[in-house]
């Protein structure tokens, strides 16, 4: 993984855990649910731009590598872990 996507990464996921403990918190103080709602909508976005970000960076260095080289067994693996990510995204989706 690029340096700079997982520097990225680490930030954007240290900023989303003081969202979640806020979260926490507005549960605690017996917040509106609204509002509640809303910061976990924004949690939420929040993770599916870091997955974003690693997905793109995973499509860029590690598949580009293996779909440009010779190894068609390695080829094969990593298509097939990119199917399976989208798979599990689809489900969870639904």
């Amino acid at each position: 993984m690029d340096d700079r996507v997982r520097a990225d990464a680490i930030q954007r996921l240290k900023s989303t855990a003081g969202h979640v403990n806020g979260i926490i918190r507005m549960l605690e103080e017996d917040r509106y649910c609204v509002d509640v709602i809303k910061q976990i909508q924004a949690v939420q976005a929040a993770l599916n731009r870091v997955n974003e970000s690693l997905l793109d960076s995973h499509l860029r260095t590690c598949v580009t590598t293996a779909i440009q080289g010779d190894d068609p067994a390695e080829r094969e693996r990593v298509l097939s872990e990119i199917t399976e990510v989208f798979r599990h995204t689809n489900k969870s989706s639904s």
